[in-house]
């Protein structure tokens, strides 16, 4: 390892987001490839629970963390760019959720990852002016998602906020509470992180590779699920639970 010469992005931070894409794509993968029947996934509260929130713990935190850097770059510009990038995600959400509902209507995604990114993208820049803010309220924020999620309710239309519907089924599901709590604490954390990491460079292929699915991960989340699907489509498989 040496000094790094890019100064625009922090390797380490694009390839640990890279190697986590990958677990996250296999583990969704996985998901849908039991969910058609082709395979049989371990049953069991680590494969189900613990591993796909330790996956996605690890990558929104580090968005925190990206968020930061970003808002240390461009003070001024913050709101303006991720107003843009809000925008830009809502709408590649809604394709999702629109491709889903189309595809395999009984785990239609309604709120995933892309559609959490494109509502934290407008709140972001209201939190991270606040240092220790980021630290309290994200704190509370997943204390309030792990009671929310052990419970169920009537009100289909907050299922964004962490209000789980009663005999609710979906690919993905990443509500506000609490997944906004764990960006937070990545923005309140990244200035210890980046003093450890950001001189740190990767010379080797493979960490070239890591990086590069890093610097993409949320364009390689958004396609992941349609190729899947769309490549079990050309092999002739038929979606028993389509339309």
């Amino acid at each position: 390892m040496l000094k790094n010469p890019e100064k625009n992005r922090i390797q380490a931070i694009d390839l640990i987001k890279g190697i986590d894409i990958i677990l996250m794509v296999l583990f969704n993968y996985s998901i849908t490839l039991d969910f058609f029947k082709l395979i049989e996934i371990p049953s069991g509260y680590l494969y189900h629970y613990i591993l796909p929130i330790s996956i996605a713990s690890i990558f929104i935190f580090m968005s925190g963390v990206t968020a930061h850097v970003s808002y240390e770059k461009h003070n001024e510009k913050l709101t303006r760019r991720y107003l843009i990038r809000g925008m830009k995600l809502l709408f590649l959400a809604f394709l999702i959720t629109l491709f889903t509902y189309v595809f395999v209507r009984p785990n239609t995604i309604f709120f995933g990852i892309l559609h959490f990114f494109a509502v934290a993208s407008f709140l972001i820049p209201i939190f991270i002016k606040y240092h220790k803010l980021n630290l309290i309220a994200g704190l509370s924020i997943i204390i309030s998602g792990i009671y929310l999620q052990q419970r169920t309710f009537n009100y289909p239309y907050l299922l964004w906020v962490g209000f789980v519907p009663e005999n609710f089924s979906t690919f993905d599901y990443f509500p506000l509470i609490p997944w906004l709590g764990v960006v937070l604490l990545g923005i309140y954390y990244s200035g210890y992180i980046v003093k450890k990491i950001e001189g740190i460079t990767f010379m080797g292929e493979f960490s070239k590779i890591f990086m590069f699915l890093g610097k993409h991960s949320l364009f390689i989340y958004l396609i992941h699920q349609p190729v899947l699907i769309l490549l079990l489509i050309a092999s002739g498989f038929k979606l028993e639970f389509a339309i």
